[in-house]
């Protein structure tokens, strides 16, 4: 399974967890078969609120979950018409924190009436212009 995680940076499993998926700087994807993780920068944090497409942000990285602290009702419909469920993220400062909650269990699913329905940036303590800096 192939889990991914808005982060502000590429730390890794110690990437600190960035507030909202579409403004994200990077997604932190952590393959559970092999162990591994990588991050993959977001091209999609300059856009208009309604108007991210996460699909092109993780494309080719076949993700089955994401977690996040935030997520619009347009990016949540179209990750869930990609067969992707989305997990609301428990307080976690890390990557690797928020995987372990997933792991076990601890998250609940984000279902349409549960997902932001205002503008990203400042309401979750993120704003854009982050840049998804390291390898």
């Amino acid at each position: 399974m192939k889990i991914a995680i808005p982060v502000e940076d590429a730390r890794g499993l110690e990437s600190p967890v960035y507030g909202h998926f579409g403004s994200a700087p990077c997604f932190l994807v952590y393959d559970s078969g092999s162990g591994t993780a990588s991050v993959v920068d977001n091209g999609q944090t300059a856009h208009e609120h309604g108007h991210c497409n996460p699909i092109a942000a993780l494309a080719g990285h076949k993700v089955d979950a994401l977690v996040t602290g935030g997520i619009g009702g347009r990016a949540l419909e179209l990750l869930q018409a990609a067969g992707i469920r989305v997990y609301q993220a428990a307080h976690a400062d890390t990557a690797g924190q928020t995987l372990k909650s997933f792991q076990e269990n601890q998250l609940e699913e984000i279902t349409a009436s549960s997902c932001c329905s205002h503008g990203h940036g400042q309401e979750h303590g993120q704003g854009h212009g982050h840049g998804c800096h390291g390898g």
